[in-house]
């Protein structure tokens, strides 16, 4: 019982530091004169995997390998399966597949390279540094072409800016709210780790288990958060472009920082089993955005019935 009200303490703590950290720095993007556009694709895209960029820091640094790269892992795979199918029950979700597109076929690209560089059991810093050099590639292509109007998904990153209200308005809170931010999430991401460690060894699961699922959903929540109240608002390309951006940070920028500060070892359940998952799902997504523009509220339970069999199987068949 300690452990889980550790973890759900955690959880909170690093989501209210997430929501913090995303207000302070979109408002003081806006009092600096910095373009909607680039706020959208930083402070909102990226800002919202804050969570997951702490917390596998910190294990990674606490020699946690498992856990480090689990939650990444976990969170591509729930944020496409959970986190969309829970907005596609609120609201089918039509989309715009031009604006999307380009995103997408990032994840996918990403979740190969991913395959490729582990193909040894292990991120090394070389790896780490090839994730962060196609992460920087990705960005300035991205703002290049969006702010010479070239690109269609310039619309949905402003937008993305716009979704965020309640914003401080003094330069005081600005400030109060970036340190805040920073600190609980600091916090956080200590009390989680503690939490979801103690629950691995009191059900004798592998530490990648936790990671992959408790560890990764907890830290999804800032996503979850933007993209149903984008759902509600019927902001459908929000919703989704929003899980790509957090996806493409995940696996390039999370584990590109983590594996520079500490080579990761990955565990043989995530090579055997979680990585072609990942991979399975942005294809998914690759394919919905191809083939259809609307994502049912039938499919949006496909998806959750799918999330509900991969935790069930993590606890299972790939629980050692």
């Amino acid at each position: 019982m300690l452990n889980l009200l550790l973890v759900a303490i955690g959880v909170v703590l690093l989501t209210t530091g997430g929501e913090a950290l995303i207000r302070g720095a979109l408002a003081v993007a806006q009092r600096l004169g910095v373009s909607p556009l680039l706020s959208g694709l930083l402070i909102v895209g990226f800002g919202t995997s804050a969570p997951e960029l702490v917390v596998s820091i910190d294990a990674a640094l606490s020699e946690r390998p498992d856990i480090a790269v689990g939650n990444v892992v976990g969170s591509n795979i729930g944020n496409i399966l959970l986190i969309l199918g829970l907005c596609a029950l609120i609201t089918p979700l039509a989309v715009r597949p031009l604006v999307l597109r380009r995103d997408a076929i990032t994840v996918v690209a990403a979740s190969i390279l991913f395959l490729i560089l582990v193909g040894g059991s292990a991120l090394a810093r070389w790896d780490a540094a090839i994730l962060l050099i196609v992460l920087l590639a990705y960005l300035t292509w991205a703002y290049r072409t969006e702010q010479l109007g070239t690109a269609p998904s310039a619309e949905l990153h402003r937008a993305e800016g716009e979704e965020v209200a309640s914003l401080p308005r003094t330069v005081l809170w600005m400030i109060t709210a970036i340190i805040l931010g920073l600190l609980l999430l600091i916090v956080g991401s200590q009390v989680l780790l503690r939490g979801a460690v103690g629950i691995a060894e009191s059900f004798g699961v592998s530490e990648a288990v936790i990671g992959l699922t408790l560890v990764a959903v907890g830290t999804s929540l800032p996503e979850l958060s933007i993209s149903v109240i984008a759902a509600f608002r019927r902001h459908a390309d929000v919703a989704i472009g929003n899980i790509l951006g957090s996806n493409i940070f995940n696996l390039l920028g999370i584990l590109g920082i983590s594996a520079l500060l500490q080579p990761l070892p990955v565990h043989h359940r995530i090579l055997q089993f979680d990585q072609w998952v990942m991979l399975a799902t942005s294809l998914v997504l690759l394919l919905f955005l191809y083939t259809g523009n609307r994502l049912s509220r039938l499919e949006g339970g496909l998806l959750l019935l799918g999330y509900a069999a991969y935790v069930g199987l993590s606890f299972t068949v790939f629980a050692g």
